[in-house]
C-alpha cells in the first residue's frame, strides 16, 4: 500500500513539473540570440541593445539614466480622472510643443529630443512604451536598484496632457499629496517614488550648477537620499535663493523644498524615515509605485508583461551611513513615532559632492 501511495505521489509530482514546464515554455526570438515567454516581447531586445549602447553610454548609471527616469514621471503623471490626460502614453514627446512649454516641464526638452530620435528609429513600439522601457532599463544600470516591471502595449497618445498636473518642488505638501491622490497614489507611495532622487541630479533648479545631485551617491540606488535630506541644511551649493530650493548639508548637493518638507511633514515623515536604513523596503516600495505610475491611463489587461527583458541590476555593496564629518546630532528628527535609526559616519574629511558629468 505504501508503495502504491509513493508511486501515485511521484506521478502527481511529475505531472506538476511537466505542467509548469509547459507554462514557462519560451520562444526563440528572430535575432537568434534571445528567447522570451511571449513572442511579442522579442521586439524589445534590439531596442535594449541600442539604448544601452547609444543612450546609456554602454550601460552606465549616469545623466541620461537620471533624465530618462524623470521623463517616465513627467509623462505618466499627466493623468487625472477629472481633468483628463492620457497618463503614460508618450504625449510628453509626441506633443512636445505643448507639454514642453509647461513650467513644471522645464528642462525636459533635452531628453525629449534625445529620445525622439530613438522613438523614430523604433516605430515597432509606441512612444509611451519607449519612455517607460527606457526608464526601466536605465534604472537597471544602477547598483542596488530593483528590477522594474515593464508592460508592452500602450496605444499612441490622442492629445496633450493638461497643464498643472506635474507637481512642482515649491508646492505645499498638501497640494502635492492632493495631486498624487487624484492620480491614485497614497502618501506612502509618494515617498516611495522619491527613491528616484537617489539616482538623480538637478540641472535647472539652479542653472548656474547643472548636474547637481540630490544625494552624495547619485550613481547607485541606495537610501542615502532619505538620510541626507534629514540632515540640517546649512549651505546652498550655488547661488541660493532659487524657487523650490532650500539649504543642503553638503557642498555640491542640492535639496528640493518638496523633499525637505516631505521628510518633515507629519503625514509623510515616518514613512520617509522608515526608508533611511531599509534598502529592501525602499526597493520593493519603489518597484511597486513605479509599476503603478507606468500604467496610469492604461488598460493593463490589454498589455503584455515583458518584465523579463529588463536586465537584473547589480547588488548594492555599501551600507547606510552618515556622510563623513557628520553626526547624529545633525539629524532633524521629524517622525513622532520612532527615533531616527542610529548611523555611523564615513571616515575622513567632510563629504563634498561632485556634479554628475553630462553624457
Amino acid at each position: 500500500m505504501a508503495l502504491k501511495h509513493l508511486s501515485l505521489s511521484l506521478l502527481v509530482l511529475g505531472a506538476i513539473q511537466l505542467s509548469s514546464a509547459a507554462l514557462t515554455k519560451r520562444v526563440a526570438c528572430p535575432d537568434g540570440k534571445n528567447t522570451a515567454t511571449n513572442a511579442a516581447c522579442c521586439v524589445l531586445f534590439p531596442i535594449l541593445e541600442d539604448i544601452q549602447e547609444n543612450l546609456f553610454d554602454g550601460g552606465e548609471c549616469g545623466e541620461e539614466v537620471h533624465e530618462s527616469l524623470r521623463l517616465t514621471f513627467h509623462d505618466a503623471i499627466g493623468f487625472s480622472p477629472t481633468l483628463g490626460g492620457g497618463g503614460a502614453d508618450g504625449s510628453v514627446v509626441m506633443f512636445e510643443e505643448i507639454e514642453g512649454a509647461f513650467h513644471a516641464n522645464n528642462g525636459i526638452d533635452g531628453i525629449v529630443d534625445v529620445q525622439r530620435t530613438f522613438i523614430d528609429n523604433h516605430t515597432e513600439i509606441s512612444a509611451g512604451d519607449f519612455i517607460q522601457f527606457a526608464g526601466a532599463v536605465g534604472v537597471s544600470n544602477c547598483a542596488g536598484a530593483p528590477r522594474l516591471n515593464f508592460f508592452l502595449g500602450r496605444p499612441p497618445p490622442k492629445a496633450a496632457s493638461p497643464d498643472l498636473l506635474v507637481p512642482e518642488p515649491f508646492d505645499t505638501i498638501t497640494k502635492i499629496l492632493a495631486r498624487f491622490a487624484d492620480a491614485g497614489f497614497s502618501p506612502a507611495e509618494v515617498v516611495a517614488l522619491l527613491a528616484s532622487h537617489s539616482i538623480a541630479a538637478a540641472d535647472h533648479v539652479d542653472p548656474s550648477i547643472p548636474g547637481t545631485p540630490f544625494d552624495s551617491t547619485p550613481a547607485i540606488f541606495d537610501t542615502q537620499v532619505f538620510i541626507e535630506v534629514q540632515l540640517r541644511g546649512t549651505v546652498f551649493p550655488g547661488t541660493g535663493g532659487n524657487q523650490g530650493e532650500v539649504q543642503s548639508p553638503l557642498a555640491g548637493e542640492i535639496r528640493l523644498q518638496s523633499d525637505h518638507d516631505l521628510a518633515r511633514d507629519s503625514r509623510t515623515a515616518c514613512e520617509w524615515q522608515s526608508l533611511a536604513n531599509n534598502q529592501s523596503k525602499m526597493q520593493a516600495a519603489f518597484k511597486a509605485a513605479m509599476l503603478k505610475l507606468s500604467l496610469l491611463g492604461q488598460n493593463q489587461a490589454k498589455m503584455i508583461d515583458c518584465s523579463e527583458v529588463i536586465p537584473v541590476p547589480k547588488p548594492l555593496t555599501t551600507k547606510p551611513h552618515l556622510p563623513a564629518g557628520f553626526n547624529m546630532n545633525q539629524i532633524e528628527q521629524a517622525c513622532a513615532q520612532a527615533p531616527f535609526p542610529a548611523l555611523t559616519a564615513d571616515p575622513g574629511p567632510e563629504t563634498s559632492v561632485a556634479a554628475v558629468p553630462p553624457s
